[in-house]
């Protein structure tokens, strides 16, 4: 149990007396108090607890703390500071949310999406967005979103 120091939306937190082994959702919860990031299955199956690391979306149920030191995290209250991020802005104007408990994770994988595919077709969204789980089945909301997004340069 060394301490472990994690950069998380720019800040750098050191943790210490904690298990190599503690999944980062927790610690991003727990010990920074960044709760927008939620846990929903701890199987990353669902993926309610997405982030980025260095750009990536990841499951954060399903990394330690040990590996992600040293990566850049970025959760939902680091995507943008005002919540103007194209993502955030095209999810509240299709209003894709209806229950809400898995939109940060959705956001967050469709971000990180978008920086790698600018101009996706509606398979490709599909393809990427496969995985993360709505409950409430807004798929169609959260497919139109990310194409508004893109269109208003959604990898900013």
């Amino acid at each position: 149990m060394n301490p472990v120091t994690l950069t998380i939306n720019g800040a750098d937190h050191t943790l210490e007396n904690i298990p190599d082994d503690m999944p980062l959702l927790w610690a991003i919860r727990d010990i920074a108090g960044l709760t927008g990031t939620k846990f929903g299955c701890g199987m990353a199956l669902c993926g309610a607890c997405t982030v980025h690391m260095n750009g990536n979306a990841v499951r954060s149920c399903s990394i330690t703390v040990a590996a992600a030191s040293g990566n850049e995290i970025t959760t939902i209250e680091g995507l943008s500071e005002n919540g103007d991020h194209p993502v955030q802005q095209a999810w509240m104007e299709v209003k894709v949310p209806q229950c809400g408990y898995c939109q940060t994770g959705q956001i967050m994988n469709a971000a990180a999406f978008l920086e790698k595919t600018p101009n996706p077709s509606e398979s490709q969204i599909d393809q990427a967005m496969t995985g993360n789980i709505c409950r409430c089945g807004t798929y169609n909301r959260i497919r139109e979103a990310i194409q508004l997004a893109a269109k208003k340069g959604g990898a900013s």
